[in-house]
């Protein structure tokens, strides 16, 4: 498995071994954003996030364009595209990602980039993104497993993938990631640096590899 170079609060990344990650980061999520970072890096890819620069000087949808240009691959998780609270508000951001990820594909001839669509069990998608008809979203039922189950035959598929591991072994392992992240989070006031988080799931997979 490849080893990338850290710096503390940053990552150096080959952009073909890089996959940015779309979706919410909130209490709610925080588990299965653990198990979807944890999936890439048992894959052999490196996770990037908007979060990883630390920077709070640069508006976020510049570090976003910034690390989805450094990318070869995205996930987007759509299953949260849902009204939430007394205002019934949906969250327009995961969205918002997609659509920068793929007008990177279709507006720039070069490139290569790749996306995964993660959408909720059923077809309620295609009532808020009918746009996306036509394409292959992955159904999932917003569990941790159904997660993994649902990242990994992608992630192992693509051509720069290192599949040296199965699902069941990722959610077998995934624990102690998170206990280890649990504890990282305590250090940190709650807001590890990105490349420790990931520096931890490297650390963790190799002992599966």
């Amino acid at each position: 498995m490849p080893r990338p170079v850290f710096g503390r609060g940053e990552l150096a990344l080959d952009p073909a071994k890089s996959v940015f990650i779309n979706c919410p980061f909130d209490p709610e999520y925080a588990l299965l954003l653990d198990a979807i970072v944890f999936a890439n890096v048992c894959c052999g890819f490196m996770p990037r996030s908007a979060l990883e620069s630390g920077a709070v000087s640069e508006p976020r949808v510049v570090r976003i364009a910034q690390a989805l240009a450094g990318s070869k691959y995205s996930i987007h998780d759509l299953s949260r595209f849902t009204g939430e609270g007394a205002e019934n508000i949906a969250r327009f951001n995961m969205p918002l990602e997609l659509g920068m990820a793929m007008a990177r594909k279709f507006m720039d001839p070069g490139s290569e980039h790749d996306w995964l669509v993660l959408v909720p069990r059923g077809h309620t998608y295609a009532r808020f993104v009918s746009d996306l008809a036509g394409y292959d979203p992955v159904p999932y039922n917003g569990s941790v497993p159904g997660v993994v189950f649902a990242v990994m035959p992608w992630l192992a598929t693509r051509p720069d993938s290192v599949p040296s591991v199965t699902p069941q072994q990722v959610l077998e392992a995934l624990p102690q990631f998170q206990r280890r992240r649990e504890a990282l989070n305590d250090h940190w006031g709650g807001l590890p640096p990105w490349a420790d988080l990931v520096m931890l799931a490297l650390e963790i997979a190799r002992q599966l590899s």
